[in-house]
């Protein structure tokens, strides 16, 4: 009696890709010069996280990148690397903001209420008061 063997089926993706909403202090350890942002000029919510990590003294802890007009320049292939790290295979729209762990070179979370929540955990954070 012989075995038929089928194909491997690959099912395509049903619904949009999975955002990520990864935390600061929950997998993602509070440590200064860490993470780094994606930003867009003329984004409200990018605008709005600028504009805490300037108030909440941040600014020399978290490194930014304000995405320019062209898609291909190298800025969007770092950004579309993070993301892909963060989900195998993702094919979803690339999104600012952004914050991205340079450890690992994923996307922490591009949910803007989540990272203004974070940057002010890392605000209070002792590794960051301290000037490290």
């Amino acid at each position: 009696m012989s075995h038929t063997v089928l194909p491997r089926t690959v099912l395509p993706r049903t619904g949009p890709a999975p955002a990520p909403r990864g935390r600061i202090g929950a997998g993602f350890s509070p440590v200064p010069h860490r993470y780094h942002l994606y930003l867009c000029a003329g984004c409200p919510r990018s605008l709005r996280v600028t504009a805490a990590l300037t108030a909440l003294g941040l600014a020399d802890s978290i490194t930014a990148t304000v995405l320019g007009a062209d898609p291909r320049a190298a800025e969007y292939t770092a950004l579309r690397l993070a993301y892909e790290a963060t989900g195998h295979h993702f094919d979803g729209a690339l999104t600012v903001p952004a914050l991205v762990d340079t450890w690992s070179g994923r996307v922490v979370s591009d949910h803007t209420p989540d990272i203004l929540d974070d940057l002010g955990f890392l605000a209070a954070h002792p590794a960051f008061r301290t000037g490290s």
